[in-house]
């Protein structure tokens, strides 16, 4: 495990707190938690946004090219 150093503002860090008390977990496991979906919701996106610029056929992309 590797340990970095990062900033939040208070509001933030007083909703971490206060999460973590009602959900009896550590602060630490909820982050790990968040990041998880946000990286997962961020591929998604990517692939959605890759997807809408490659939706051409095989034979419309190479329509009218002499190779």
């Amino acid at each position: 495990m590797c340990k970095i150093d990062f900033t939040l503002d208070a509001k933030t860090i007083q909703e971490l707190q206060e999460f973590a008390k009602l959900l009896n977990k550590d602060i630490s496991k909820i982050m790990q938690e968040a990041l998880e979906d946000y990286f997962a919701k961020a591929e998604q996106e990517l692939l959605a946004k890759e997807k809408s610029q490659t939706n051409l056929s095989y034979d419309e992309f190479w329509d009218g090219v002499d190779v």
